[in-house]
């Protein structure tokens, strides 16, 4: 069995050299960015990394592909179906784990269903690094059981849900809300007390309220991820917002939680910070200092 990835960026990269290191025999990948000036050579040292070959079309890795993975950025999902129908079987899955709303998941679902391949609806429930592979996922479409069947003998953890495509991903994006909303709100907290020296009463009045959580700890992990990920998670909950207004609840929370992660990718914070980011939210503090002249209290 071959799985080809359109896109090979963080994602894409991570889960296919997971899937190698557990028997996949091949995998193949087609990338627009592949020849890159800047891009490239962090794909092709990707592709070396996880034994995956990078064919230059839809249409050769169609050719060479039993499963397909659309891993590209959530504004490119539609576009990539759409590029790739073309040269799709009914012997093709075609797995789409993007990040989008669940309209976009159904007309995508529409787009390859039409090829005669089977749609799978992926909704990757937490972050791939450090799951790789075995990352969560909610499973919809017509596709879903078979596309189970095949790859949890290479340890993905797969949860078919028996729900019209599109259900999968309003679980996502309701969990989003949460959790990246968290992630803003602790960045928040953390900037307003550090001006006044505050942080450790806050903190410790946080635990007094609420027992069983270390909320330093988890201010620490927070932020931290906010750091890395701001950009993506910042066009993620843009999504949650339009779809959200789109069935008539005001966005109030999702597009304040989109400008904090923003907030976080215009000022560059991940710059500051090596792969895994940091690990206290002083480090963070520390690099905001630097970055805008202005130090906490």
């Amino acid at each position: 069995m071959t799985v080809g990835f359109i896109g090979f960026g963080e994602a894409g990269s991570t889960i296919a050299a997971g899937l190698r290191s557990a028997g996949l025999e091949r995998s193949v990948t087609f990338d627009i960015a592949a020849h890159d000036a800047r891009l490239g050579p962090t794909i092709r040292e990707r592709a070396t990394r996880s034994c995956t070959a990078i064919v230059e079309s839809p249409a050769d890795l169609a050719r060479a592909s039993d499963i397909v993975f659309s891993t590209v950025t959530s504004s490119s999902a539609l576009d990539a179906a759409r590029q790739t129908i073309a040269f799709l079987e009914p012997r093709h899955l075609y797995a789409d784990l993007n990040s989008v709303s669940p309209a976009l998941k159904q007309e995508i679902d529409r787009v390859v269903t039409a090829s005669g391949a089977r749609f799978v609806e992926a909704a990757v429930m937490a972050p791939v690094l450090p799951y790789g592979h075995r990352v969560p996922m909610l499973l919809g479409g017509s596709g879903a059981a078979l596309f189970a069947a095949r790859m949890t003998p290479f340890g993905m953890r797969c949860d078919v849900l028996s729900a019209p495509v599109g259900t999968a991903a309003a679980v996502k994006m309701c969990r989003s809300i949460v959790v990246k909303g968290l992630e803003a709100l602790m960045c928040e907290c953390v900037l307003g007390a550090s001006r006044y020296g505050a942080g450790p009463h806050v903190f410790a009045s946080l635990n007094e309220s609420f027992p069983g959580l270390d909320w330093q700890k988890l201010a620490d992990y927070m932020v931290g991820r906010l750091v890395l990920h701001g950009e993506r998670r910042a066009r993620e909950m843009e999504e949650v917002a339009e779809t959200l207004r789109a069935i008539g609840i005001e966005p109030i929370m999702a597009e304040a939680t989109a400008r904090r992660q923003d907030w976080s990718a215009r000022l560059d914070l991940r710059s500051q910070f090596g792969p895994d980011g940091p690990t206290t939210t002083g480090e963070v503090l520390d690099a905001i200092a630097r970055l805008t002249g202005i130090e906490e209290g």
